[in-house]
């Protein structure tokens, strides 16, 4: 029991970790187009992002499956800006369909995985029985996206019902921030992997 609060509370404090905001950034992105009332529509779009992490997770620690560690932290930045240009392009308008969004959130989350992937394996070192520690690290991250969600979405109800911002008009705010912070960071990533 002690070894699974150690690994959940690594997931969670790794997720929250505002050194990696770019994860912090993605979750921002994906429910920056929701309101409080829409939080059920939210737990599904992050609980698909947990899914698709939890994938890759298990296959790189695995070694299953390996991708370059610099192309991975430049596809993360990557996922941050088309999922803020798609809430831009939208007109600040909640989806129509959230099934489309539950599958970016899902294949996105493939891609955040096997970023997450790196950190894991250091912790696990030669540890061979991984089920229990990947369980809970994955709950740990699903916990630290939880306290991020509630958090951006108290944030975005403030602003509208209290500042009286037109709820399009935060939404297109908000994006546009995410997706010039992910833009650079992405450039910027790129640029490592042309030096090498």
């Amino acid at each position: 029991m002690q070894e699974f609060s150690m690994y959940f509370e690594e997931g969670w404090q790794h997720i929250a970790d505002l050194g990696g905001y770019d994860h912090i950034l993605f979750i921002m992105a994906l429910c920056a187009v929701y309101t409080l009332k829409d939080w059920k529509k939210v737990l599904i779009l992050v609980t698909a992002f947990t899914l698709g992490h939890s994938v890759t997770l298990a296959l790189s620690v695995l070694n299953i499956v390996r991708v370059p560690t610099d192309l991975i932290e430049f596809l993360i930045p990557v996922t941050i800006v088309l999922t803020a240009l798609a809430n831009v392009f939208r007109g600040g308008k909640e989806p129509g369909r959230v099934k489309w969004n539950y599958f970016f959130a899902l294949f996105f989350g493939l891609v955040h995985g096997m970023g997450f992937s790196n950190y894991l394996r250091s912790m696990l070192g030669s540890q061979t029985d991984i089920l229990q520690p990947l369980l809970a690290f994955n709950l740990g991250l699903e916990f630290g996206q939880l306290i991020i969600v509630t958090i951006v979405l108290l944030i975005s109800q403030l602003v509208i019902l209290v500042g009286k911002a037109p709820r399009r008009d935060w939404t297109l705010f908000l994006s546009a921030a995410i997706f010039g912070v992910a833009f650079v960071m992405s450039i910027e990533r790129f640029g490592i992997i042309l030096e090498k």
